[in-house]
């Protein structure tokens, strides 16, 4: 030790008699840039929040995923919203993890839902960080997306591995009340292809959301839209028999 110092070794630690001293992990703060910011300790919370998803699936959902696989299932139906867990919850990333490992295609609804207003458990943000965070998946997110939030699906979804599929999305709704006071407009032709454009034809597939939909209305609302016929044949059949091997 440098012996200049020498002489300040055993003095005593000064004590304010008017501050009381600060705690360790307040001292400790000061040298932490990121505490000072709003919001540090939620993010803190949200980040342990994530790391529970490397606890392995609990073996009876393991299992019955094992068997779908086996049986040459295909693929999964998930629902956020009714099912009331974010996309992108510790529960659901085992489940795409463990999916994506067995070749198991995942269908997931997307963006809000009309029976439940106000939910937010599958925007195109919750998807983008579920995928983020799994390994390879083929996830397929419906009704284009997002329904509701499409303006939302190209920005933060285009440069993902999502897939896209039609169901409920063109057109207009037709409520059983006309007197409900609803948005019935839902994408226009134009933001549909401009959709797909975005995405590339060969990671859209046709759905009609049937009975909620009607898969002949579908068909040829698709086949009158302004695309080659290349890309109406992978959107209406193609992209699903090279997906499920067929």
């Amino acid at each position: 030790m440098n012996e200049k110092y020498k002489d300040m070794l055993h003095l005593p630690h000064p004590v304010s008699a008017t501050h009381p001293r600060m705690a360790l992990q307040d001292r400790a703060a000061q040298f932490s840039p990121f505490a000072a910011l709003a919001g540090y300790d939620d993010a803190l919370r949200e980040t342990a929040r994530r790391t529970d998803r490397f606890v392995e699936l609990d073996e009876d959902r393991k299992q019955e995923l094992d068997r779908l696989a086996s049986a040459n299932m295909r693929g999964v139906k998930i629902h956020p919203a009714y099912q009331k867990t974010d996309l992108d919850d510790p529960k659901y990333l085992r489940i795409l993890e463990r999916a994506g490992t067995l070749g198991l295609i995942v269908v997931t609804h997307a963006g809000y839902d009309i029976g439940f207003p106000g939910c937010a458990c599958c925007t195109p943000e919750k998807a983008r960080s579920a995928l983020r965070q799994v390994g390879p998946v083929k996830l397929v997110l419906a009704h284009m997306g997002g329904w509701r939030c499409w303006e939302q699906v190209p920005e933060l979804l285009a440069d993902t591995s999502a897939l896209l599929d039609t169901s409920f999305s063109l057109g207009s709704l037709t409520p059983r009340d006309e007197a409900l006071p609803l948005d019935r407009q839902m994408l226009s032709d134009e933001a549909f292809v401009s959709l797909v454009r975005a995405f590339g034809a060969e990671r859209i597939l046709f759905g009609s959301d049937c009975p909620w939909g009607s898969p002949q209305n579908d068909l040829q609302h698709i086949r009158r839209l302004p695309l080659t016929d290349e890309e109406k044949a992978a959107i209406l059949g193609g992209n699903a028999k090279r997906i499920l091997g067929i």
